[in-house]
């Protein structure tokens, strides 16, 4: 990304022109990458990772993943109280949770099969079923649908060739609606992973989806 100003398409709710970069409006400048292993384990918690790439057959957990899930378990009384951040922890490795992978979270937490379906099927943060490198969820709720947020989505599944929670021909892209991403003041608002941007209008979205496919990003 050039150090150049731009016209700020809506990261963090700031629009407009100023003379800041996209990392330091990102924070990026003081704030480093995340290593895989969690880091200090009062933060592992905090990893919602959603990344581009997946693998479904990947195990759970080995090397960095299975570091970051030891320290998972030290920061909660017993093994069913880290359910949530280890399902966030599967999906970041395998894009999905699936029936397979729900039963071998609850293995590895000495929890009922059944009891562990029933918590990540109660959740739409955890993909029940295989997406794309990028999710796009777009927020259809009160504040956005009053600015525009259905023709966001029509415009998202316009340029990707898709039907609501289709996969786009070339792998890159499931569009989703979402209820509430809590960023009301800055309608629309759409997620990607675990990105947001907000103030999105229609004519936003193909550079935005030209972005991701050039930047990753």
């Amino acid at each position: 990304m050039s150090d150049t100003p731009f016209k700020n398409p809506g990261f963090a709710g700031n629009t407009g022109e100023f003379d800041l970069t996209e990392d330091q409006v990102r924070g990026r400048d003081f704030v480093p990458s995340r290593p895989l292993e969690g880091g200090h384990p009062s933060g592992t918690a905090s990893y919602p990772y959603m990344l581009p790439e997946k693998h479904p057959d990947a195990p759970l957990f080995e090397g960095a993943y299975q570091e970051r899930f030891e320290k998972l378990l030290t920061r909660y009384p017993d093994r069913r109280a880290a359910l949530l951040p280890t399902l966030a922890l599967a999906q970041e490795v395998r894009g999905h949770v699936s029936p397979e992978t729900m039963d071998e979270v609850g293995k590895l937490l000495e929890l009922p099969d059944a009891y562990v379906r029933g918590v990540a099927t109660f959740y739409t943060m955890y993909n029940k079923a295989p997406v794309g490198r990028y999710l796009v969820q777009v927020c259809t709720n009160i504040s956005c649908n009053l600015c525009g947020a259905d023709e966001v989505l029509a415009a998202f599944l316009r340029a990707t060739d898709t039907e609501m929670g289709e996969t786009s021909a070339d792998g890159n892209f499931t569009i989703v609606e979402a209820e509430c991403l809590a960023a009301c003041g800055f309608p629309t608002c759409v997620q990607i992973n675990s990105r947001y941007y907000e103030n999105v209008t229609p004519r936003d979205v193909p550079g935005l989806l030209e972005r991701l496919r050039e930047k990753g990003e």
